[in-house]
């Protein structure tokens, strides 16, 4: 018979790892499967923002926002190496909303979850001031605030691995086939990618499966349940960048909708996002001709620069499981979450997740771990926000000054090299290099900055079993490096 684990979690993205981490910090046993690669969907396709979701408060979420602006500073004091402030400027279009309007969300904005380590909100002159540079003389009201960046797919990694080192055991690749209910237990049947299948037996299940959800209760566990979700495509296109300088743009356009454009990877900006209901398989999403024309012709209205398709040089399409609320538009549809728990008369507990977005993801994963803690016998306070991700314990979350430090300590790598090792791996840095004294100590050489002492960390500690996991999801070195660099890496893993 399978050894007995408290709890059996499906899905590896942001809310199956964060429940994961939270769980086996209070003592509770734990078995994570994600059928593809951490953060192979929806968590990876974010527009990577921290944010309490300004355009929230036009639908009165006003208790999501709360949460969202207190989750902000917490994630910034977690994850200092992957998360930072970013200013946001909005051009101000008085056709589309009134200044006293934005002036009374941004009132909200700044007081609704308290500040400590981010600047207020403040009206500029686009004219007169650096945040004005690339942006068309007609636009010159802005108003500016603050929330924050986040490396999407790092921060569910982050997670994976401190709920590992803590004791969490996860099984990446592995697909959840059926699942049933046995007495007080849960019979779970994983299916590895060679075919082969092992059974987890848990006292309680959690269905985290993200846009699957469904599938997962319906097709694997045999469930029926009115809940519902609204499966909402969200695209994002990636150009050369559009203007100087660290700050991002959040562009109205004439059907009430707002568009980031961020600054990305050093010479990029990333656009997004757009908001189509879709039906169908959430894992073949693209994004398609009149999608990336929406986003070019709201960017080229605001900015100096004009950009058509021609210039995309990356996208990437997500789906955002949204719990059906039944509104009529897809982007009033609520961002927050909705925890279902099903006992069955008695059985084994059964937690479905639906909706959430990944700034509350901490809060969901203590939300989701305090329904189930009575029902497992298990008492333990909350944690999680007090502890910082693996690589995050940098001295006051000073991560200017760190890097700065490790610059100093590493000088045998270029400066562009040690920054992005440090921004990637925090204090886990020293970790991966296990020791190097030059770059021979590296190992091979792939090409366009790689290492095969990075590969090996992330093929080790972090579940990156493909090249694309490596460059596309624990990093996005995918835009920086050639083929020639591309292809000798899928040659490395596929060597084992």
């Amino acid at each position: 018979m399978a050894e007995t684990v408290d709890l059996l979690v499906v899905g590896g993205g942001i809310n199956g790892a964060g429940i994961a981490r939270d769980a086996v910090g209070r003592g509770l046993s734990v078995v994570l499967c994600e059928a593809r690669d951490l953060a192979a969907a929806t968590s990876s396709a974010s527009s990577k923002l921290i944010h309490g979701g300004l355009r929230y408060l036009e639908y009165y979420e006003f208790r999501l926002v709360r949460e969202a602006l207190i989750e902000r500073e917490v994630l910034l004091k977690m994850a200092p190496h992957i998360i930072w402030p970013l200013r946001f400027v909005l051009p101000h279009q008085p056709h589309l909303r009134p200044a006293w309007m934005i002036r009374a969300g941004l009132f909200l904005y700044d007081h609704l979850g308290g500040r400590d380590i981010l600047p207020a909100s403040e009206g500029i002159r686009l004219s007169k001031h650096s945040y004005g540079q690339g942006v068309k003389n007609e636009f010159d009201k802005a108003f500016v605030y603050s929330d924050a960046w986040v490396e999407d797919a790092r921060l569910v990694a982050l997670n994976a691995v401190d709920a590992a080192e803590r004791g969490a055991v996860l099984h990446v690749g592995t697909k959840l086939t059926q699942a049933r209910r046995d007495g007080g237990h849960w019979i779970g049947t994983l299916t590895r990618p060679d075919g082969s299948t092992f059974e987890v037996r848990a006292r309680a299940l959690v269905n985290a499966a993200g846009p699957w959800v469904m599938d997962v209760l319906g097709s694997r566990l045999g469930i029926n349940s009115d809940k519902r979700i609204r499966l909402i495509k969200g695209s994002h296109i990636v150009v050369p960048k559009l203007h100087d300088g660290d700050q991002a743009f959040i562009l109205q356009n004439d059907d009430k909708r707002i568009v980031f454009v961020i600054p990305y990877q050093g010479k990029f900006s990333l656009i997004g996002t757009t908001d189509i209901e879709i039906q169908g398989d959430p894992g073949k999403v693209a994004i398609t001709p009149e999608e990336t024309d929406y986003l070019c012709s709201i960017a080229s209205r605001y900015f100096q620069k004009s950009i058509t398709a021609s210039d995309v040089v990356w996208s990437y399409s997500g789906v955002r499981p949204l719990y059906d609320d039944a509104s009529s538009n897809a982007s009033a549809v609520t961002r927050d979450y909705v925890l279902d728990l099903d006992t069955a008369e008695g059985g084994a507990p059964l937690l479905n997740i639906f909706g959430g977005k990944i700034t509350t993801y901490r809060k969901l994963a203590e939300h989701a771990v305090e329904k189930l803690q009575p029902l497992l016998g298990n008492s333990a306070k909350t944690w999680s926000g007090m502890q910082p991700l693996p690589g995050g314990d940098i001295s006051g979350a000073d991560f200017e000054g760190f890097a700065k430090e490790i610059s100093g300590r590493y000088g045998f790598l270029p400066p562009a090299l040690a920054y992005r090792y440090a921004r990637a791996y925090g204090t886990r840095m020293a970790t991966m290099l296990n020791g190097a004294k030059s770059l021979d100590d590296l190992g091979r050489d792939f090409g366009g900055g790689v290492y095969e002492v990075e590969a090996d960390y992330l093929k080790r500690v972090e579940w990156a079993g493909t090249a694309e996991a490596m460059l596309w999801r624990r990093s996005k070195l995918g835009l920086h490096v050639g083929e020639s660099t591309k292809a000798a890496l899928e040659e490395w893993f596929a060597k084992g």
